[in-house]
């Protein structure tokens, strides 16, 4: 028996026409306005839609939209919406921002849209929105998955079962991208001997587009139309067509659409191939290698969000070979061998495998991590890319990660903030000094506001476990008996969510490791606590899918039973109800291989407390009073290490956190549990906002990009072409580049007399020109005192090197041919330091004062 869908469509009333332009943007995804206006049409069908207005408008009954049609009150929230809606679109673009092209393998924009697996997806998807809200001239590419990524289903025994869905695309937020006669636009790739065409589909995020491609087209091969039929499934020939269609087609959708990027943002590795796309161009315009690579380079940026050495993704020689056969064979033909576009991906000491992330830092000026942390963790996991820098000086940064506000602030909370902070609070997200007004709200109202927005969770929590227990067949008194401490009538018990990936990193199961110590602390019967565990494992990750069967049949044991509840089927609209509505977000990764993390940022700006590792994002943030840091332990056995670490959290979790959440005034409010959430707002909102992270990325990164590539592309690539020559010189010569003191070194220099030292340079055929000879000192004594980092690393002053002051030539020169260079300069503040002089590359074109790798000492 085969089943046909039929589909009987609704006509849109004229009253209500421009409803599909609203529900074909994004920006209802985070305009609840917008939202409310679809929900109050049948709130059951958007519901059981997912929010989805595009399905909603598809399947609502026709007599209701008549009938909303004549609704002064819903005409009148129609009116607004249409006046909110054109005047954010037609807020121009500014005009003296560069044209930036930002590229990512996943986009988490609402949970009706399967573009994402997790927090790269939903932090490009914020991204997209705070570029939209900054008005940037900014355009994002992506693929279109016919499925997606899994949805996730766990039986009674704990096994998690992956299923999928095919969408239809006139449920998705998209629109095909049609030419002058009215054809689907499309690109070509060339991909393991055969054409595979991708069909461009638009997808508007507020005033910003994503540019989506979809090789489900019938000119292709059965097998080349599954290439965007899953996020991250199949083999590894999947990923590297996948990451081909990505990089390559990503930059021909663009030239087709009449696009020239002064700035291409590589979002994690997946995109690389871009580089080599890229690269072609500029040889078929007749550069040769060198200075088509610096002219590539100059106008590329890389975020990497992987931590992990393990996690970057590289294919063997054999299959990159075969998947590139045709495009390596054109690049040959331009004189490029095969040998020197496998060095573009070699990591050093690793034989036979293409490397994703050697591919974007060869090609490359500008790479970044997404925290402090993680930005130091990158510059060591990439040092050999610089062999000879310091790897806490080379050209790796860091841009702190934040979240888009609007999306994930509770509307019980906006509606707050217009009340007490002034509705202008949208606009001052990134004002500090503003945002002290919310501790001089009422405790009081603070804290009604909270529990409000904390029933509203349980409630929606409450039913998403009801329909999964009707679903797997289970009994209601199952479920009341795991909901029976999530009663939306009586919130006032401790709630400790956990929901994010389950890689294994993170140790969701942390805290299981002393059972009974666990089964006390939630079992009291005065002070209660529970336990929220959601989060999905990659199909293909065995380990991380036995730590959720491990949370999941915990759950099932008496002593546990409606104390721990793992929920199922992680996504973007649970993510929202956890973060809004528990009481503390609870984040436990070995250090330091929490990239970031952004799910706790979320939490702080509903006034949620986090209790996490200080790894990430919340070892910038925590400031003793917004919530409680774990500092890691220095162990080298990680059991003992993981034991230790979990010891921690019980007691910070007994001795504190339980004890401030029940500890009430004579008004039955816990004063001091509302002065910290407070806190946790205030330092977190206007610091860790997207919109912050969106204008470091542009003052750091865009903007001195644009400004490079402007001076290396001029004049036929002029700039290019010398800075390619003059590297080239400078590797030649380097080896024989060599410096030695004239006179001794001072070892001890009274404040009143000034620094003075004279060095010679053995040069070679370098000019003092063509270098920078530099005394360097590090302050050992007196100790700096601590200060608060700065959320981006571009334009901060190093704290590596507090003195640092440049030799000058003299013009004289040894008996030995050897410079001479002179130093001249007050001393700094007294105290003790360690020394030394270096000689590095110079010259006034390059990106970076280091990326040439190379440096040459004073022997000490």
């Amino acid at each position: 028996m085969h089943t046909m869908i039929l589909d009987v469509t609704p006509t849109i009333p004229a009253p209500l026409s421009r409803l599909p332009d609203f529900a074909n943007n994004l920006f209802f995804s985070w305009h609840r306005p917008t939202r409310a206006l679809f929900e109050v049409l049948d709130p059951q069908l958007w519901a059981q839609s997912r929010g989805n207005p595009k399905r909603l408008l598809r399947t609502v009954d026709q007599g209701r939209l008549n009938a909303a049609a004549t609704e002064p009150a819903l005409l009148a929230r129609y009116r607004e919406v249409a006046e909110a809606f054109d005047a954010y679109l037609q807020a121009p673009t500014l005009t003296n921002t560069p044209t930036i092209a930002y590229f990512c393998a996943e986009y988490g924009l609402t949970q009706s849209f399967p573009l994402y697996s997790g927090g790269l997806g939903v932090l490009a998807g914020d991204y997209c929105k705070a570029a939209s809200d900054e008005r940037l001239n900014f355009t994002a590419v992506g693929l279109l998955y016919g499925q997606g990524y899994f949805t996730q289903v766990v039986d009674s025994d704990g096994l998690q079962h992956a299923e999928y869905h095919d969408y239809d695309p006139r449920d998705l937020p998209i629109e095909p991208i049609l030419g002058a006669n009215n054809e689907w636009r499309s690109v070509t790739v060339r991909i393991a001997g055969r054409d595979v065409e991708s069909r461009l589909w638009r997808c508007r995020v507020g005033r910003i587009s994503i540019i989506l491609l979809d090789a489900n087209c019938p000119s292709n091969e059965p097998a080349d139309r599954d290439i965007t039929h899953r996020l991250y499934g199949g083999d590894e020939s999947t990923r590297i067509r996948q990451e081909m269609l990505l990089g390559i087609g990503g930059v021909r959708a663009l030239r087709a659409l009449g696009l020239a990027p002064s700035v291409w943002h590589i979002n994690e590795g997946h995109a690389a191939f871009l580089v080599l796309e890229l690269l072609r161009e500029h040889l078929r315009a007749g550069l040769d290698f060198a200075a088509a690579m610096e002219a590539v380079a100059v106008q590329c940026a890389f975020t990497t969000h992987t931590p992990v050495a393990a996690g970057h993704d590289a294919f063997g020689h054999e299959l990159f070979a075969r998947h590139f056969a045709d495009f390596l064979r054109d690049l040959r033909d331009l004189g490029l061998p095969l040998s020197t576009v496998l060095g573009l991906g070699q990591a050093p000491g690793v034989t036979g495998m293409f490397n994703m992330t050697r591919l974007a830092l060869a090609g490359t000026r500008h790479v970044n991590g997404v925290s402090r942390i993680h930005g130091q963790v990158s510059s060591q996991l990439c040092a050999d890319h610089w062999p000879a820098i310091p790897a806490e000086e080379n050209p790796v940064g860091y841009v702190t990660n934040g979240v888009h506000v609007p999306t994930f602030m509770h509307q019980i909370w906006a509606e707050f903030l217009d009340r007490t902070a002034g509705t202008d609070w949208r606009e001052r997200l990134s004002d500090a000094e503003f945002w002290k007004r919310v501790e001089r709200a009422p405790d009081r109202e603070f804290w009604q506001a909270g529990q409000q927005v904390k029933a509203d969770m349980i409630k929606c929590v409450r039913e998403r476990l009801r329909r999964e227990f009707v679903r797997k067949g289970q009994s209601a008194m199952q479920w009341r008996h795991v909901a029976k401490l999530l009663d939306p009538e009586h919130p006032d018990v401790l709630i400790i969510g956990f929901a994010r990936r389950f890689a294994t990193y993170k140790r969701a199961a942390l805290l299981l490791k002393d059972r009974d110590r666990l089964a006390r602390l939630v079992g009291d019967p005065v002070r209660p606590v529970v336990f929220l565990f959601a989060g999905k494992a990659h199909p293909a990750d065995e380990p991380g899918k036995a730590v959720l069967r491990e949370i999941k049949q915990l759950m099932l044991q008496p002593e546990f039973y409606g104390r721990i509840v793992f929920l199922e089927d992680y996504d973007i609209q649970l993510a929202r109800w956890l973060v809004s509505g528990v009481d503390v977000w609870l984040n436990n990764p070995v250090a330091p291989l929490e990239a970031s993390g952004t799910s706790g940022i979320k939490a702080a700006v509903n006034a949620r407390l986090n209790l996490s590792v200080l790894d990430g994002w919340w070892a910038e943030a925590f400031d003793q009073e917004n919530g409680w840091g774990i500092p890691p332990v220095d162990v080298v056995d990680p059991q003992r290490r993981d034991s230790l670490e979990a010891e921690l959290l019980l007691d910070t979790i007994e001795e504190e956190v339980r004890e401030i959440y029940y500890r009430r005034n004579a008004n039955g409010v816990p004063d001091e549990w509302v002065r910290r959430c407070k806190r946790a707002m205030t330092s977190v909102i206007p610091h860790f906002n997207m919109r912050r992270t969106v204008a470091d990325y542009a003052r750091g990164v865009y903007l001195p990009a644009a400004a490079s590539a402007a001076r290396l592309l001029e004049h036929d690539f002029a700039g290019a072409r010398a800075l390619a020559a003059w590297k080239q010189r400078v590797r030649d010569a380097w080896p024989k580049v060599q410096l030695r003191g004239l006179g001794a070194l001072p070892g001890d220099l009274p404040q009143s007399q000034r620094l003075q030292m004279r060095v010679a340079a053995q040069l070679g055929d370098l000019s003092p020109a063509d270098v920078r000879v530099q005394f360097t000192a590090r302050q050992l004594l007196p100790e700096k005192s601590f200060e608060p980092p700065a959320l981006c690393s571009y334009g901060a002053a190093s704290s590596a090197q507090l003195w640092r002051v440049e030799l000058r030539p003299t013009g004289e020169q040894e008996a030995d041919g050897a410079q001479v260079f002179a130093l001249d300069a007050p001393a700094e503040g007294c105290g003790q330091y360690a020394i030394e002089v270096r000689a590095y590359p110079f010259h006034e074109l390059l990106t970076h004062p280091l990326e040439t790798g190379l440096m040459t000492w004073l022997p000490s």
